[in-house]
């Protein structure tokens, strides 16, 4: 993966759950990493075929590693106001050079 490929912003955020000063829990979102990525969209490749035997997800980024960050499913990436759940993590070729992360973007109800 070129750095020149990597020409989105996403953020990588996660949510968490705070007390204010009258014991109310509020759910607010925190934004752990914004960082460069490559994306791709679901279409007909054999690549997509292959993973959609098992996978729902609409969409993959492909980013660096972050040193201190642990990227899990309970995250939600942020890419130009769209959310996307993330349904699988890999760590590509086992090398902690780059995350591979599958997605599924989250469409408002109503």
């Amino acid at each position: 993966m070129s750095f020149g490929k990597m020409n989105t912003f996403i953020d990588l955020v996660q949510k968490v759950t705070v007390k204010d000063s009258e014991g109310f829990s509020i759910e607010t979102d925190e934004i752990i990493a914004s960082v460069r990525a490559y994306r791709e969209g679901r279409h007909g490749t054999e690549k997509w075929a292959n993973r959609a035997a098992f996978s729902e997800a609409t969409d993959l980024f492909c980013f660096r590693c972050i040193p201190g960050v642990v990227v899990t499913t309970a995250m939600i990436v942020v890419n130009d106001g769209a959310h996307f759940e993330i349904t699988s993590v890999e760590d590509v070729k086992g090398r902690r050079m780059y995350i591979e992360v599958l997605a599924k973007e989250v469409k408002p109800s109503g």
